[in-house]
């Protein structure tokens, strides 16, 4: 069975790339990171899915909150009701170099457990423009840490594993459902109320997947959002 380290957000595309992974046949590590985000609810939502695929949990202490990005700063504003296409320009939600930080620090655990794999829930076609979540930047990424970590020198490099990174939101969420993954405990919002807001790019680009899936999303959202 091979071993896999899965960075798990808490969010529906990493628990859709962390239940592939186990229907991979993986034996699982799954990494998360209080990095400084403006809420928890997403790891207490990595908890929950950890518990409920019985894999062991790893939450790791980053202090990202100097960068500069409204995920980690509180005098930048998430953007709410973006108007046009979503992908046209990099957002302030952008955390400067956030995946290869997150992918430098899985390599580690990787090399500790003889696992051979990063699974990492990234997405080119419904997502917020972010760089690092392109193909070009995995294949150069993957480059590197075949140059660069022991396993890699010796012949046996990490493989970066971007299951859902062609797919669309909707797409992801039907993965998700015939994986069994529990989507009902998975956070998206990028602000972190009782209930998601539905207006900020995470929560839109999340409810339209579910509509065009045909599933209604189980959690709670602010009232008079549309689901």
């Amino acid at each position: 069975m091979s071993k896999a380290v899965v960075l798990l957000s808490g969010g529906l595309d990493s628990t859709t790339t962390l239940a592939q992974a186990l229907a991979d046949g993986c034996e699982v590590t799954a990494l998360s990171f209080r990095y400084g985000q403006r809420h928890t609810k997403e790891l207490d939502s990595a908890e929950k899915v950890c518990r409920h695929f019985k894999v062991n949990h790893v939450v790791i202490d980053l202090n990202l909150s100097s960068f500069r990005s409204a995920l980690t700063r509180d005098d930048i504003d998430v953007p709410m009701d973006r108007e046009g296409e979503l992908s046209e320009t990099i957002p302030v939600t952008y955390v400067p170099a956030r995946n290869i930080v997150f992918l430098s620090t899985a390599a580690a655990p990787c090399e500790s457990v003889d696992a051979d794999r990063i699974y990492i829930g990234a997405n080119v076609v419904d997502y917020s423009g972010y760089p690092d979540c392109r193909p070009e930047f995995f294949e150069a990424y993957e480059e590197m840490l075949a140059r660069g970590t022991k396993t890699g020198v010796e012949g046996k490099p990490i493989r970066i594993m971007t299951p859902i990174l062609h797919s669309s939101k909707a797409d992801i969420v039907r993965i998700g459902k015939k994986l069994g993954a529990p989507l009902q405990y998975t956070w998206s919002c990028y602000n972190g109320g009782e209930k998601a807001c539905g207006h900020c790019d995470s929560c839109r680009l999340r409810l339209e997947g579910f509509r065009q899936a045909g599933f209604k999303d189980e959690i709670p959202y602010e009232d008079g959002v549309q689901q």
